[in-house]
This record gives structure tokens, C-alpha cells and sequence, in this order.
């Protein structure tokens, strides 16, 4: 691409260039036989061949010489993850999911040759049992509204004029040449946008203290080291629209007076890393990044930088030590990065789903933007749904909605008509929540109030057949394993809160150990240096809230009442045995004894508690107690 020089010729180039997405407008209503294919190119479906797909698609198309009707891209994630891999064919609006390579033949000659659907590749609506031809009409989708997600599964990531076409970069020159920083510092606080990253912190405040910073060289940092379990919001986004994070931070840069930022994102996440680099080579090549962008004197840059995976890098100033070589470890506060951060440079740091609602904030106005949400809690809220729940993916909805709402009208219920247990929002650091709670609009003060905290993202559904000490234990694994061992409350506390829990889940558990697990865990929320360690507690203290009946039956009745804690379990035979012997002939402890055609028994003191026995089972008459 050329270089752009100027914010006319920004505009001018989109004009020329918006037509490159006209067919996948929901609204074009033109009759034409051009036909949009797109492919989603995220790593789930990646992993599962859509390169592959795309290639079969654009071999068909040419050998049937329609390339000058039938575009074949590659986007970014749609967000029905589960689902993949998803092809979309455009302006049909037709959805299909869990597209092989073999299948591309047959959509071709079905759909874009004769209009004939492929009901066969069509989502099925759980609650209705019917198939849905249309994204647009997808219970999935319905009550989604993308602001963050805008462009995923729209554009392709690695095509810039596909992102000018979407009116990107529109931001950056309204920024430059007709609002002041303080204009859009103010445009930013009355928006009501919060940190998406967990702490939930104004925005546009944040930027105030930076920009009140006095200092020749200032930083803008993105957080995209994204690690929390079930978590892959930030990752998505960069894979999908990496071009609005790379204009967001220039928009930001401008804002407090920074010319250099950095992307601190961890090397497990490759795809994101090269459309990241591809975005960066292609903005600079245009003219929107460097010096004097788009004609005016103001002069920004950007840099990657990858973590190795520590959890606790994702606290500014860890990651802040980590970018300058140092070991990630946190520091306490004040002063804040805001006023020595890199480098003790004034620096501001944001997540990549903070940075992905600027440009949107920009160009439709603050009043767009605090219209959505709650009184505290303004705009979206971006959701990676997972665990015990039929339609696993990103959602993206406005604060406010209820965890009902996302479970059942967008997540479509519990799998296999299984009960739903609690919902865990805010990774390791947050709560599990029951169900009297499901009501509760989703916003940071209504999870705060329940134990649980909005976190960066991250809701893992559970059902009856999770163990909620059980899974306080897992959690408090990652933890452990997470902290960088600098303050004594997390490196030794959390430490002695797993011992705990793995006493009670090896059926070795006293009375006593539900007094000191809640005293233990308050404290070291008290005391701990960082977020990680002030919020490992949660997972404990919520599920010891909500759940406490599990908690009396480990330990005094020695039972695990969902059947998870194997030390607790035991295998029995029923009287519906067959005396068939499969049991016995499967079992690696040869601890099951029986004639042919008569009940078995199992010897529990032998019993390994693999469950072997009841896989084999023809008859379904073992059972786990």
C-alpha cells in the first residue's frame, strides 16, 4: 500500500476501498450472483484444517472459472468455537459449521451453483431441535452485540485495506486533526470505559495521570499475556483484528504524549504473533505508524515483546519488569506506572479488549458508548464461555446482562440436560457463583458482591458432576504454581491452602480445617503484595460460601457427593450384573471376583478406583458411590 499522507487520503482510500466488504453487509440487499465465501482462520479452526478448506474452495472456484463472482478469505474467530470449522457464505448469510475439506465440493455445487442449502452442515438450535440457515438468526449470536469483536470474523486480519474498508484508521485521523489530547482524554472518561483486564480501572483517568506526567519519553503498553484458564479473548482479537489494537495505542500514545509502545504478548500465542507483525509492517508501510503520521508532526512506533508464559505477568508492573529484562515480579504502589513505569518512564498499560473499544469510542462518541451497559458499568463486556455448557465460544455482550441470559439464551444450556451447578467468572482469581445467583446482572460491583469478580473474562460453566472443592483445589494449584514467591501471604499461604484442600479431597480432613481455610484465606487476600495474590483466595472462600454442604460431606461423611474425589469413591456392583466377566477381565488390579452368570464383587481394599470396570460394563450395573 502506499503511504498514506493525510487524513483525506485515509478517507478517500476508504471510500475507494469499502466496497471490499459490501457483500458481507447484513443490510445489502443488491440481487447479484457474487458470493462471498469466508473461512474462519482462528487456531481452533485452523487446528481442524481451514486452511485446507480455503485451499479446496479457491481450486473449485477457479476450475469452474468463477473467480471473478466468488471470493474466497480467510477472517478472523466468529466466536462459536465449538463449532468450528466455520464457513460463512456471504451475502446469504448461510452459517455452516464443522466443515471438512470433503465438504467443500459439495457447497459448491449445492449452494453457489444451484442455491441449495446444505442442511446437513447447518447448526441445530438445542432448545428448538431445528436447524438455523442463518447467523443472524442463531440464538448464539442474537443477543451478542460486538464492539470489541467488531471485525472477527468479518475481516481478513492480514489485509489492511480490508480493515481501512472498515472504516479503520477513521479514529486515529479524527484524533489528529480535530481533537486535542485533552479532548480525547475527555471523550474517554465520559465514555465510562474500564480496564477490561480484570482491575476495572477508568480508562480515561488512567490516562490522565499519564498525561500529567511530566517526562520527554513516555510508553504505552498492551497486556495481551493472556493466562488465565479457559481464557482466549485477547487472543482472538489479535488474530481477527489486530489493526484495531495497533490504532488504539497510537490514539493513546497521542493522548498522553508517547511516541513508543510495546505489545507484551506471550510467545504460546504464534497466529496472533504473526498477524500482530503483519499489521505493524503493513501500518508502517502506510504511513500510520512513525513519524509524522498522515501528515501531521505526531510520531509513534510499536514494538512485540514475548513473555514466557508467567501468570503473574499479567500485573502491570511484573509485566513492566519483565519487558525490561528483569525477573517478573511485582512492585507495590505508589508510585504507579502512570508516573514511573518502564524504564520509571510515565507509562500506561491496558489489555487488548480496552484498546479494541477505542476506535469504535472515537468515531460514534462517548454518549454511543455510556448509553450501553449499567450506571457504573458502561458498553460491553467480551466472555470466553466454556466447561459444562452446549455452545462453547466468545460472546461479547452489554454489561448487564445476566449470567441466565449467557448460559442459557446464548450458551444453550447445559450439556446432555445435565443440572447446572455454578458458574466461575474472573479465572483463578475469581468466584464460583450458584445458581440462586444467575439473575445477577453481570457488571463490577454486582460480582464483587458476591464473591466473584469479572477478571479479564473467563466463565467456566460447571454441572452436577464437578466437585466445588474439587475445583477450589485446582485452582489453587494454578496458583501456587503461578506465584513469583516474592511476598510470604501468597508464596507460603497459598501454599498451605492447597494442603488443605488436598487433605479434604484425600478424605484426611478435620473439623478444624474448615476454621482455618477461612482464616487462612481472608488473611492473605489481607496481606499479599499483587492481585494474584490477593485474589487467589476467592475460588476457596466462594465455594466454601455457596457450597459448604460439600465441604461437611468430605470430612465427616467421607463421601465426595458429586463423585469426583477418587480417594472418596467406591466402585459397586449391583444386582444387575450378568456375571458376563467383562468388569473382571478389565480390571488392572484383578481385584473383581465372580463365577459366569453370577454377581461379581468388587474387593475395595485392592481397588485402584479406575473406573475400567464401569467402562466395560455392558449392562451399566456398576456404579460409583
Amino acid at each position: 500500500m502506499n503511504k498514506i499522507n493525510s487524513f483525506e487520503e485515509l478517507q478517500k482510500l476508504y471510500e475507494e476501498s469499502k466496497d471490499l466488504l459490501q457483500l458481507r453487509d447484513l443490510d445489502f440487499k443488491a440481487n447479484t450472483e457474487k458470493k462471498d465465501i469466508l473461512i474462519c482462520g482462528g487456531t481452533g479452526c485452523k487446528a481442524s484444517n481451514s486452511e485446507e478448506i480455503e485451499s479446496n474452495f479457491k481450486a473449485e472456484v477457479e476450475k469452474l472459472g468463477l473467480s471473478s463472482k466468488i471470493t474466497v478469505s480467510i477472517t478472523g474467530c466468529f466466536g462459536f468455537c465449538e463449532k468450528g470449522p466455520i464457513v460463512k457464505v456471504s451475502p446469504d448469510d448461510v452459517f455452516y459449521i464443522h466443515v471438512k475439506p470433503e465438504d467443500v465440493k459439495e457447497i459448491v455445487e449445492e449452494h453457489i451453483l444451484k442455491g441449495n442449502v446444505v442442511e446437513r452442515l447447518l447448526y441445530e438450535e438445542p432448545s428448538l431441535k431445528q436447524k438455523v440457515k442463518k447467523q443472524s438468526e442463531m440464538s448464539f449470536y442474537k443477543k451478542q452485540h460486538r464492539i470489541a469483536l467488531r471485525n472477527c470474523g468479518l475481516i481478513n486480519p492480514e489485509k489492511i485495506e480490508e480493515y481501512i474498508a472498515a472504516k479503520g484508521y477513521q479514529a486515529l485521523g479524527k484524533v489528529l486533526t480535530s481533537m486535542t489530547p485533552d479532548d480525547v482524554i475527555k471523550e474517554m472518561i465520559e465514555s465510562g470505559l474500564r480496564g477490561r483486564g480484570g482491575g476495572g480501572f477508568s480508562t480515561g483517568q488512567k490516562w490522565l495521570f499519564a498525561k500529567k506526567s511530566k517526562s520527554e519519553q513516555k510508553y504505552i503498553i498492551c497486556n495481551a499475556d493472556e493466562g488465565d484458564p479457559g481464557a482466549f479473548m485477547d487472543r482472538s482479537i489479535l488474530e481477527g483484528d489486530p489493526n484495531s489494537v495497533v490504532e488504539a495505542m497510537a490514539i493513546a500514545g497521542y493522548a498522553i504524549g508517547a511516541s513508543k509502545g510495546f505489545i507484551y504478548i506471550r510467545a504460546e500465542y504464534p497466529l496472533a504473533i504473526d498477524r500482530l507483525k503483519i499489521a505493524i509492517n503493513e501500518a508502517r508501510e502506510a504511513g500510520l505508524l512513525g513519524k509524522n503520521i498522515m501528515g501531521t508532526e505526531f510520531e509513534f512506533d510499536l514494538n512485540l515483546k514475548y513473555g514466557a508464559g508467567a501468570f503473574v505477568c499479567g500485573e502491570e508492573t511484573a509485566l513492566i519488569h519483565s519487558i525490561e529484562g528483569k525477573r517478573g515480579e511485582p512492585t507495590t504502589k505508589p508510585p504507579f506506572p502512570a508516573v514511573s513505569g518502564l524504564w520509571e518512564k510515565p507509562t500506561s498499560v491496558n489489555n487488548v479488549e480496552t484498546f479494541a473499544n477505542i476506535p469504535p469510542i472515537i468515531i460514534n462518541g462517548a454518549k454511543w458508548y455510556n448509553q450501553m451497559g449499567t450506571k457504573t458499568s458502561k458498553g460491553t463486556k467480551v466472555f470466553a464461555l466454556a466447561g459444562k455448557i452446549n455452545n462453547v465460544g466468545l460472546v461479547e455482550v452489554p454489561m448487564g446482562t445476566t449470567l441466565r441470559e449467557i448460559i442459557y439464551d446464548i450458551g444453550g444450556g447445559i450439556k446432555n440436560g445435565r443440572k447446572f451447578k455454578a458458574v466461575q467468572t474472573g479465572g483463578p482469581s475469581g468466584g464460583c457463583i450458584p445458581a440462586e445467583n444467575l439473575d445477577i446482572p453481570i457488571d463490577y460491583e454486582s460480582l464483587g458482591s458476591i464473591g466473584s469478580m469479572m477478571g479479564s473474562g473467563g466463565m467456566i460453566v460447571m454441572d452436577e458432576d464437578n466437585c466445588m472443592v474439587d475445583i477450589a483445589k485446582f485452582y489453587l494449584e494454578f496458583t501456587v504454581d503461578e506465584s513469583c514467591g516474592k511476598c510470604s501471604p501468597c508464596r507460603i499461604g497459598n501454599k498451605r491452602l492447597l494442603e488443605i484442600l488436598t487433605r479434604i479431597t484425600e478424605g484426611k480432613g478435620v473439623e478444624q480445617d474448615l476454621v482455618d481455610l477461612k482464616d487462612l484465606a481472608e488473611t492473605i487476600k489481607d496481606t499479599s503484595l499483587c492481585g494474584l495474590g490477593q485474589t487467589a483466595p476467592n475460588p476457596v472462600l466462594s465455594t466454601m460460601k455457596y457450597f459448604m454442604d460439600e465441604y461437611v460431606a468430605h470430612i465427616r461423611d467421607k463421601k465426595c457427593p458429586a463423585g469426583v474425589c477418587s480417594a472418596l469413591l467406591q466402585y459397586q456392583i449391583t444386582d444387575k450384573c450378568i456375571g458376563c466377566t467383562k468388569c473382571a477381565r478389565n480390571c488392572p488390579a484383578s481385584c473383581i471376583t465372580g463365577k459366569v452368570k453370577q454377581k461379581h464383587v468388587i474387593e475395595q481394599d485392592k481397588c485402584l478406583k479406575c473406573g475400567a470396570c464401569q467402562s466395560a460394563c455392558p449392562v451399566d450395573a456398576i456404579i460409583k458411590k
